[in-house]
């Protein structure tokens, strides 16, 4: 990626090897977008204006308002973009120009987005990734339907003919390139019943925002709030009884559950999952339409997670890590939210990955218990040591180190690894399963590391990394024996092509 200042040269072109502005209608979509921070400032605007009457109120919004439509104007005309043989080329800015040019070969992934005012207006947001970081490294919101269609066969460099592929105005998404094949579908039952397993408390956090924000805006805060219940505690706490306490952690809970519903809905609704052409191309989403096409040749590896009343119920989440990453904070594209293991075993088949095998998987050291019980010892015994302080019988609370110990050993049944045919395949976690499957093709840096504890138990950690991967996204095989973690790493860089 390059950027830099230039000239202001941009103009309108016709051909694919002119510079081009996004479609004129996000002039309006961005003056909208931009309506919540106009109204912020209401409330400093109604004070200036304060004992001159309505109309100079009005005034002054319609003043403001014309003056963020100009300059929403201005941003919308000097924002071009390029696609030339070899790169995409955008330029931006009024005063200071800059120009980004992003090389076609570093493109990885091209996704297509249609948020609810966009999808009014019959128009699409374009992602482009390059695996160089988290975020996408370009946006251009919005182009209509045909031109998201064009660029999305130029930037993965199909021939210019795509520029008028059909498309699928009904689900709000483009259609396919090639003959694509159901993988996967969501019908509403079962993004409902995700929704069930997605408890979530977020309503509590933006209750307490929202409280904050009408506190800073009408001068009435916490402390107030504080006052007055501390005014009346007396009569609350004679009317507050047992019921009335499981009454309340009801309304809590069942809060919880209609917000985990809700965004779940709002996310995956219409979930589907094609596949043709070497690529995977998945939609979702009720107000916001997604479209993510996944090659499955930048696919680095696999991964299938169970949650504790999912996985009881028998029902996994598959994930894709790809060359170009991803806007999920995990880094993964989600494949399946929630499928049945013959469906996951079908996706990760037609993705061209072995099949995961718990069978021929080898535990880690024994040592694991003992390292994982000591990690966990200094808290309590630290409680423990201050507690002796005031009653000899508190070492009976030494007792909790037998179910640290039952954790221990219940996290070292499930910690597996083994490196079979064509992949380096991993099973970790008690209540959040994961079971990774890494071809060995795709592995860049295999990593040997060891604490201070570890190093006098003998015992190492193996750390293997993907192309495109973040922190925390690739699997990690802890405390095997120093012998067996040196004959993995031998094995796996023997095994690299």
């Amino acid at each position: 990626m390059v950027t830099q200042d230039l000239p202001d040269t941009a103009t309108d072109g016709a051909d694919d090897h002119h510079a081009r502005r996004v479609h004129p209608l996000t002039i309006l979509i961005w003056f909208l977008k931009k309506a919540p921070q106009n109204v912020v400032g209401l409330p400093a605007l109604i004070g200036f204006t304060s004992g001159r009457g309505l109309g100079w109120i009005a005034l002054a919004a319609a003043v403001v308002g014309l003056g963020s439509l100009v300059w929403t104007w201005v941003n919308w005309r000097r924002f071009t973009y390029e696609v030339t043989d070899s790169e995409l080329v955008i330029e931006r800015g009024l005063l200071n120009r800059t120009r980004r040019s992003i090389p076609l070969e570093r493109i990885q992934d091209v996704g297509i987005e249609q948020g609810p005012l966009s999808r009014i207006f019959g128009l699409a947001e374009v992602r482009v990734e390059t695996g160089g970081g988290e975020k996408d490294e370009a946006v251009l919101d919005s182009v209509s339907l045909s031109e998201a269609a064009r660029l999305r066969g130029a930037l993965r460099g199909a021939p210019a003919r795509r520029a008028s592929v059909g498309l699928e105005t009904d689900e709000g998404v483009l259609a396919a390139e090639d003959a694509l094949a159901d993988v996967f579908a969501m019908p509403p039952q079962r993004v409902l019943l995700l929704g069930l397993f997605s408890f979530s408390l977020v309503w509590i956090a933006a209750l307490a925002g929202a409280i904050q924000f009408i506190g800073d805006a009408l001068g009435f805060g916490w402390d107030d709030i504080a006052d007055l219940a501390r005014t009346a505690r007396g009569e609350v706490s004679n009317r507050l009884n047992y019921s009335t306490g499981l009454g309340l952690f009801g309304v809590v809970v069942l809060l919880g559950v209609i917000t985990g519903i809700a965004r779940t809905v709002l996310r995956d609704w219409n979930f589907r999952l094609r596949a043709g052409g070497g690529r995977f191309r998945r939609t979702r989403g009720l107000l916001t339409r997604s479209e993510v096409v996944v090659a499955m040749r930048r696919i680095q590896l696999a991964l299938v997670q169970r949650g504790p009343f999912r996985g009881m119920l028998g029902w996994n989440a598959l994930s894709f890590q790809t060359l170009g990453g991803s806007n999920d904070p995990s880094g993964r594209q989600v494949m399946a939210p929630l499928a049945r293991d013959h469906e996951v075993a079908a996706i990760i088949d037609r993705a061209g990955l072995p099949p995961f095998e718990r069978l021929p998987l080898r535990r880690v050291a024994p040592g694991h218990v003992l390292r994982a019980t000591l990690t966990a010892m200094p808290f309590p015994v630290t409680v423990v040591a201050l507690a002796l302080l005031l009653t000899p019988l508190a070492w009976l609370g030494l007792a909790v180190a037998l179910p640290m110990v039952a954790i221990a050993l219940l996290q070292r049944s499930f910690h597996r690894y083994a490196v079979r045919d064509s992949s380096l395949q991993v099973m970790r976690g008690v209540l959040l399963q994961q079971d990774w499957i890494v071809p060995v093709d795709n592995i860049q840096v295999v990593t040997l590391s060891e604490t201070l504890l570890q190093r006098l138990l003998g015992l190492v950690t193996v750390r293997v990394d993907t192309a495109g991967a973040g922190v925390g996204a690739t699997p990690v095989v802890v405390d095997l024996a120093a012998a067996d973690a040196r004959t993995l790493a031998r094995d796996l860089a023997a095994r690299v092509t």
